[in-house]
């Protein structure tokens, strides 16, 4: 009984501290977590068929939030593209689509909310098929910062840091050997800033002539980051594998784009 009176008097007597420190009017300050939601919706291509639908999203899911666990950040899963309006959205820091694909979106009132999401400074990233998501959306395309049109067969190649300057890159070497596939897009958005590139010299692909040829030399971009409409968006082409995930290296790449995104100090 003493013991409980004790801490009781203790408590009170802390409390009172804390309110003449602050001057007894102002608020304590309480720092809120950050929340991120996984989104990993496979929908039906352009021509109504179902799509690819990668084997990695359990395991991209499980690293995410670990990633985000060891960050202090909460993460919420889902596929369901009901949660895109303006009350639900409101409550994520970022978005991460994890290799979502195709159509991804059931109504017109959802890409508003998504679009007026990322127009409020929402953050967004999108990883491996993610860029294939909303192929006949233009605005999709700039957010993601290019359009999925083909990938070489699965293989290991090199990949070349091109700005070390970023915390998704700035612990690799100038070359990061990778086990994947070399993805190619079109409609790339002029403001993204590229982090990683294929060494296309070390990519075996018959169609590699038909594009993307020499359009930027011996390097195919993979991996960057811009600011978009008043957000922050990063995107790694990389992730096939579901061992991908695994990988320490990798799981380092993905922390620095969602620290990055979060605008989170190291």
């Amino acid at each position: 009984m003493k013991k409980t009176i004790l801490f009781i008097f203790c408590l009170v007597l802390a409390v009172n501290l804390q309110a003449n420190n602050t001057g007894g009017n102002d608020p304590i300050l309480v720092v809120k977590k950050k929340r991120i939601l996984i989104f990993t919706k496979n929908g039906l291509s352009l021509k109504g068929k179902k799509g690819y639908v990668h084997k990695n999203i359990p395991n991209s899911i499980k690293a995410l939030k670990e990633i985000c666990k060891a960050e202090k950040i909460d993460t919420d899963t889902s596929e369901d593209a009901s949660l895109f309006t303006k009350a639900t959205l409101a409550k994520y820091d970022a978005i991460i689509f994890s290799n979502a694909n195709n159509e991804v979106f059931d109504t017109e009132d959802q890409k508003v909310a998504f679009q007026n999401y990322i127009k409020g400074g929402g953050g967004f990233l999108a990883i491996h098929s993610s860029n294939a998501v909303e192929r006949d959306w233009p605005w999709y395309w700039a957010l993601v910062g290019g359009k999925f049109i083909r990938h070489a067969p699965h293989q290991e190649f090199d990949v070349v840091v091109i700005d070390k300057n970023h915390p998704s890159t700035d612990f690799l070497d100038k070359v990061w050997k990778v086990v994947d596939e070399c993805y190619y897009s079109n409609n790339l958005n002029p403001d993204i800033n590229i982090l990683l590139a294929a060494d296309l010299k070390t990519v075996e692909d018959k169609k590699k002539v038909e594009y993307p040829n020499n359009i930027f030399g011996n390097y195919f971009p993979l991996c960057w980051s811009h600011e978009f409409e008043g957000a922050r968006q990063w995107y790694t082409a990389l992730g096939h594998d579901a061992e991908t995930y695994d990988d320490p290296t990798f799981r380092k790449h993905l922390r620095g784009g969602i620290l990055w995104v979060l605008k989170i100090e190291e």
